[in-house]
C-alpha cells in the first residue's frame, strides 16, 4: 500500500511529540524560535498533506468503478 510508508511518518511525529499536528502547530507558534521543530513540522504535514490526497485519488477511483455504463 501507497500509503502505508506516510501513514508510518505521520505515526513517528505523534509519538515523537504526543500529540496531533493540530496540537504541535499550537505549540510551535507559541515557540517560534525552535528551528528543529519547524522543520518537523514542514515535513510532517506535508506527510498529511500527500497522504490526504492518495486518499482522495483512491475515493475518486472507487466511486468511478461503483459507475456502470449502460
Amino acid at each position: 500500500s501507497y500509503m502505508a510508508p506516510l501513514k508510518e511518518k505521520i505515526r513517528f511525529f505523534e509519538e515523537k511529540y504526543g500529540c496531533t499536528l493540530e496540537e504541535f502547530e499550537r505549540r510551535l507558534k507559541a515557540e517560534p524560535e525552535e528551528f528543529e521543530r519547524w522543520d518537523d513540522y514542514l515535513e510532517w504535514q506535508a506527510y498529511r498533506a500527500s497522504l490526504r490526497d492518495l486518499e482522495a485519488k483512491l475515493r475518486a477511483i472507487e466511486d468511478a468503478q461503483d459507475i456502470r455504463i449502460t
